[in-house]
């Protein structure tokens, strides 16, 4: 599911579950965790791209992987620690010392969203979209995504993306700061090798220091905002509305919430 390429100092890490959707499941969590861990003793690295496929960078988590399935019969403390692995998974990203530049074609959505903005900068298509839908499955947005997403567009732009779940277009997401590069389709993947290039033309040491003082200046309080968010999940996860809003997605019917 997750291959490397190294091209001198720059790492390409593409993602590709073999479908159209290219959702994100428990395995390819634990893939791209993997993966990101498998950079940090990595000193020559200057840049790391990351990438789905030509058609999507992902639409978001995998509802019916069969973990979900399996894990419902698990105990609390083992559930739980499922519940972190997207979490750790962005903070494997974001604690990466290069450059990483996520490329995105097509949907960006839920986790893979929540996953682009993990990255340091994002290169989009101009025909990409971006979407987090989780309230409208009942569910709360985990992962450390929120105060990242808030940290680029600012609060109010942060409720319309979270709460009001906004399809917004790649050009929009520019104009909010989501996104920092739009292209033309087809070539995400091409922009964001020309900025990890010039990263790679970069004095090494300076790169690394710069981009941890900009994120320890930047991010100081992200834990202590989301440190409980797959808490969160696991209490939303109890209710019935979560149950509505995952079978209703999958029936592909709108759904009806009681506040239970």
């Amino acid at each position: 599911m997750v291959t490397i390429e190294r091209q001198d100092r720059i790492a390409i890490v593409r993602f590709d579950r073999g479908t159209r959707a290219n959702p994100m499941s428990a395995a390819l969590l634990r893939e791209l965790t993997k993966a990101a861990r498998g950079f940090e003793d990595d000193d020559t690295l200057a840049a790391v791209v990351l990438t789905g496929t030509a058609e999507n960078f992902s639409m978001g988590a995998d509802l019916k992987d069969p973990e979900r399935e399996i894990s419902r019969g698990w105990p609390m403390s083992r559930r739980r620690l499922a519940m972190q692995a997207g979490g750790r998974m962005c903070r494997a990203w974001e604690e990466l010392e290069p450059l990483t530049i996520a490329a995105i074609e097509g949907w960006c959505v839920g986790g893979g969203t929540a996953l682009s903005v993990a990255c340091d900068l994002r290169v989009s298509s101009r025909s990409a979209t971006f979407y987090v839908p989780e309230i409208e499955r009942g569910m709360n947005l985990s992962w450390g995504a929120v105060p990242r997403i808030t940290h680029l567009v600012g609060p109010a732009k942060a409720k319309r993306i979270i709460i009001l779940s906004e399809k917004i277009p790649a050009t929009i997401a520019q104009d909010w700061g989501l996104v920092d590069q739009l292209c033309e389709p087809g070539t995400a993947l091409a922009e964001a090798l020309a900025l990890a290039r010039r990263a790679a033309g970069l004095p090494p040491v300076q790169l690394r220091m710069i981009k941890q003082a900009i994120n320890a200046s930047a991010f100081a309080l992200d834990r202590a905002t989301s440190h409980a968010d797959f808490d969160q999940f696991a209490l939303a996860a109890l209710s019935g509305d979560f149950e509505e809003g995952t079978r209703s997605f999958l029936e592909g019917r709108p759904p009806r919430y009681t506040g239970a």
